[in-house]
C-alpha cells in the first residue's frame, strides 16, 4: 500500500506571497526549473514557521519562511535552520536536502529557504482514512520513534561541524528561565500566572546528563514514515540546540497523549498515540533509557518542564491572535489550554511530593 502524501490547503491570505519574484530568484540558483512559477499550496499543521508546497512540472519543492508579525526572539531563524540542515544531512540522512536560502527582503518580504519534497505519510491527530495501524505495528513504530531520537542525540556535533550551534553547559538553567521570561513577555490577562510552576522549575533543576544535539520539537507529526512505517525523515529543526537529551525528552512526551488521559488532554492531542499498541510516556522514558544507556531517576522535573514549556509555546502563538496580528480562528481559544496545563503542571508537582 502507498502511503498517502501530507495535504494541503490554499494559501492564507495573511500568508500569500508572490510566486513569480519567488520563482524568478529561485529559478537562477537551482536549475531545471522552467520559465514558469510554480503551483503554491500550504501545509496547515503548525503554528509557528509557514510551510507551503511549490509543483512545478517534473518535482515539488518545499519553502519555509517565519509569519508575519510577533517572533520570539530565537525563534523564525531561516539561515539557522538552513545551515543546520545542510550540515546535519551527511551524518544524519533522514533531513531533507536544503536547495537555496534567501536573505533578500525585497523577494519575500523576509528571510526563506527552499527544499526538496520527503514523500511519505506524516501522522497526524487522526489515521488517514483507509489507513490501518494494527497494535502490533502501532507498538514497532513507537520503538523506531524512540530510536531515531537516541540516534539523534548520538550525533558527532564536531564531525557535523554544529559544535557551535548552541551555549552547552548551563542549558537546563537557560531553558528554565528563558521559557519563563517568554512567557512573562506573552501574558495575557485571561491566563494564570504561572508562578508556582516556575518558582519550582527553578528550585528543582537537575544536573545536566550530558549535552548534544537536540531537535527540541520532535513529534509525530515532524516525522516521515515509508510504506513500512519507517522513519524516512525529520522536519522542522528551527529550534534544533545543544542541550540536555532528557530536557528534549519531556518536551516531546508533553505531547505525547495516551488514552487514559483526562477529556482535556485529549483535547490538545495531535498525534495518535492513544490508538491501541502505542507506547505510554513511561515505555517511551524506559525504552529511551535502554537505548541510549543514560540513567533516568525522578521524571517529575523532566515532566513538568514539558507541560510548562508546551503552555509558553501555546501561549505565544495565542498572543499573535490575542494581538491582531493573525486571524487564524483555529488559535482563538488556545488560551484556555495554557491554565489547563499549569493546573496539570501543579498537580504533578503535588503529587511528586505527596
Amino acid at each position: 500500500m502507498t502511503l498517502a502524501a501530507d495535504k494541503t490547503v490554499e494559501v492564507r491570505g495573511e500568508d500569500s506571497f508572490d510566486p513569480a519574484a519567488m520563482h524568478a530568484w529561485l529559478a537562477a540558483r537551482v536549475p531545471g526549473l522552467g520559465d514558469a512559477p510554480p503551483g503554491v499550496r500550504q501545509f496547515p499543521g503548525g503554528a509557528s514557521n509557514l510551510t507551503y508546497l511549490l509543483t512545478y512540472p517534473d518535482r515539488e519543492l518545499i519553502l519555509r519562511r517565519p509569519p508575519v508579525g510577533h517572533k520570539a526572539a530565537s525563534a523564525h531563524d531561516m539561515r539557522r535552520e538552513f545551515r543546520v540542515q545542510q550540515a546535519l544531512r551527511p551524518v544524519f540522512p533522514y533531513v531533507p536536502e536544503v536547495l537555496a536560502f534567501c536573505d533578500d527582503e525585497t523577494v519575500l518580504g523576509g528571510d526563506f529557504y527552499v527544499m526538496e519534497r520527503l514523500e511519505g505519510l506524516i501522522l497526524r491527530g487522526d489515521l488517514p482514512a483507509g489507513f490501518d495501524l494494527p497494535p502490533d505495528s502501532a507498538r514497532e513504530l513507537c520503538g523506531k520513534v524512540v530510536d531515531r531520537l537516541v540516534e539523534l542525540h548520538a550525533v558527532d556535533v564536531e564531525a557535523a561541524g554544529l559544535a557551535d550551534l548552541g551555549k552547552g553547559a548551563g542549558y537546563v538553567e537557560r531553558q528554565v528561565r528563558g521559557w519563563s521570561e517568554r512567557f512573562l513577555k506573552a501574558r495575557t490577562e485571561n491566563v494564570p500566572d504561572c508562578a508556582e510552576v516556575m518558582a519550582w522549575l527553578k528550585e528543582n533543576q537537575p544536573p545536566e546528563v550530558k549535552i548534544c544535539l537536540i531537535h527540541n520539537d520532535y513529534r509525530l507529526d515532524n516525522l516521515v514514515l515509508d510504506d513500512d512505517l519507517g522513519i524516512v525523515g525529520v522536519l522542522d529543526w528551527e529550534m534544533a540546540t545543544l542541550g540536555d537529551p532528557l530536557m528534549e525528552l519531556g518536551s516531546t512526551l508533553a505531547y505525547w497523549v495516551q488514552d487514559d488521559d483526562d477529556d482535556v488532554m485529549k483535547l490538545s492531542r495531535r498525534q495518535p498515540t492513544h490508538l491501541p499498541g502505542m507506547y505510554t510516556r513511561e515505555e517511551f522514558v524506559r525504552r529511551y533509557a535502554e537505548r541510549s544507556g543514560l540513567e533516568i531517576g525522578d521524571w517529575t522535573f523532566y515532566e513538568v518542564y514539558g507541560l510548562f514549556r508546551l503552555a509558553v509555546v501555546i501561549q505565544q502563538i495565542y498572543y499573535r491572535y490575542h494581538a491582531g496580528q493573525t486571524t487564524n480562528p483555529a488559535l482563538k481559544d488556545l488560551w484556555q489550554f495554557v491554565g489547563y496545563l499549569d493546573g496539570r503542571c501543579r498537580r504533578i508537582i503535588a503529587k511528586g511530593h505527596a
